[in-house]
Order: C-alpha cells, then structure tokens, then sequence
C-alpha cells in the first residue's frame, strides 16, 4: 500500500469534512452548556409513575416568587430515567420555590441530585480560557517541534515539521468538534469543560504519532542514500512506523471502549471524544502531516 498515493485522493475528503465543521461551528453553531452560558442546573427523580410530560407541565405553570414567568428553560433525560432542567440563574428561594410547586403539582416527593448555578461572568470567562488553552498549546507545540527537528538533514526547515503537525491537529480538532455539533443537535450533548479537556488530550495523542513519524523520516534521511528521492525515504519511514502506531492506538482504543460502555455516565461523551480523537490523529499523521510535508518538497 502507497500512503502517499492515497493521500491524494483522503486530502480532499479530508478537506471537505474541515470545511463542513467549519460551517457546521457557525451554522447551526455548537450547544454549549451552562458552564459557558451561565445559568442553572437540576439533576431530579421524578415521583414514581410520573413523566417527563408531567413534570414540563408542572414547570411551564410555575410562577417566580415576585410572580413573573419562570421563562425558557430545557428539559432532558438521562439514561439512569433522572431529568436534567436547565434555565437562567436561579436564585436559592426561586430555587425552592420551584421545588415546592413541583411536588405540588405531581404529586409525590421529588429527589434532587444536583443543583448548580454558574453566572454568566464566570461562563464568559471559561469560555475565553478555553481558546486560550487551545491557542497555547498549539503555539507551544510548533515551537517544540522546530527545536527537536532543528537539526534535520538536506536543508529541510524544521519548522515546517511543526507547522505541518499543527495543521494535522486542526484537522482532527475540526472533524471532532463538527461531529459533536452534529451529536449537539440530535441528542442531549453539550460542550462543556469536560470536552474542550478531550480536545487538549486529542491534541497530544495526534502530535505525539505525528513525532514518531517524523522522527522516523530524519533517522532515514541520515542514512539514505544522498540521491534518493525524499518522497521514497517518508514512504518508507510511514510503513516502518505503522505497526508501532497500531498497536498502541489498539491498546488505548480497547480500553476506550471498556469506559464507553462500562464507564459512568457523566464521562461517556469524553470517552467518545478520546475515541474519535485518537482514530483521526492516527489517520492525520500518514495522510495529512506527512503527505503535506512531501508535496511541498516536490514543489520546491
């Protein structure tokens, strides 16, 4: 098999799926949660017997305690049959006021497992520390690159292998977050600190592949005969390195799996992330990253 044969043609869908989660990021746009907008959370067990019907009936009769409209708030299920209602920022006695009127108008005792309010400054300021972060890392990693490869062989510029491994990481971080946009809208997801921690770690599994083959192809390069066509010494670098690659992403992935399906609730949607991460840093690194460097050594 030719990776870089069949790169030229993976690119191109590759760049289709880039440029449809680019879309995708303003229209219809990622359903962030209260962790970015601010707002309130409650984590309740329904009287037995009761709905989800009944208790969105019950909500949307609720007056606030200086009788004003209780306004747009959410409701969901969790897989455990506990509902998640989500609304502005609740006061503690709106708070316990609704309660009450819960109670009252379902009939029976409500159990309440959660209740938490963020307010929309500290939303704001999550929201922006969380493209720091991904900012910083990335930049950090060019950097970190270009030191590493700085002595690379046949005046090869150690910064396109950072730049190149960068490129590599956004296209696994764009596909990821368009899939997740898409999983936003079809089921109960949300994006939260909990995802953009994914993001991060997706961030380091995709470079740390992208290192390994790199670091292949400068070992070769010493070695190659002067004469040898560069494209000839990556191919060979990329087949060297792709039973190392799979046998590690097979052993994180089976553990992966284990934690999707036996794991709690609350992390599945970071497992699925890792797992979707992980698969596209695998493929980025032999058919973004690497073909990416050849073309513009053809060119040159």
């Amino acid at each position: 098999m030719s990776f870089i044969r069949l790169s030229k043609v993976l690119m191109t869908i590759s760049g289709l799926a880039v440029i449809a989660s680019v879309v995708l990021f303003f229209v219809p746009g990622p359903k962030l949660s209260m962790e970015f907008t601010g707002g309130t959370l409650m984590n309740i067990v329904p009287p037995t017997g009761k709905t989800k019907a009944d208790i969105q009936s019950a909500i949307e009769s609720f007056r606030t305690v200086d009788d004003k409209s209780f306004g747009n708030f959410t409701l969901s299920m969790t897989r455990e049959g506990n509902l998640l209602i989500r609304s502005r920022t609740l006061s503690n006695e709106e708070h316990l006021a609704l309660l009450a009127h819960l109670e009252k108008q379902v009939g029976g005792t409500i159990e309440e497992k959660q209740f938490t309010t963020i307010g929309p400054t500290v939303g704001a300021t999550l929201k922006r520390q969380s493209v720091y972060a991904l900012i910083l890392a990335s930049v950090g990693i060019v950097f970190y690159i270009a030191f590493a490869f700085y002595r690379v062989p046949r005046k090869l510029s150690p910064w396109r292998f950072g730049v190149f491994a960068v490129v590599a990481m956004m296209h696994d971080l764009a596909i990821t977050t368009g899939i997740f946009i898409v999983l936003s809208r079809l089921t109960n997801f949300e994006f939260d600190t909990l995802f953009i921690t994914a993001l991060l770690t997706v961030l380091g599994y995709s470079v740390n592949d992208t290192i390994i083959i790199f670091d292949r192809i400068r070992e070769n390069m010493v070695f190659a005969d002067k004469h040898e066509d560069f494209a000839v010494t990556a191919e060979r670098s990329l087949k060297e390195t792709i039973v190392r690659t799979l046998n590690t992403s097979t052993t994180t992935l089976i553990t992966l799996f284990c934690l999707y399906f036996l794991g709690s609730e609350s992390i599945r949607w970071f497992i699925l992330a890792l797992i979707i991460g992980i698969v596209l840093g695998n493929y980025s690194s032999y058919f973004i990253a690497t073909p990416l460097l050849i073309f513009l050594k053809k060119k040159e």
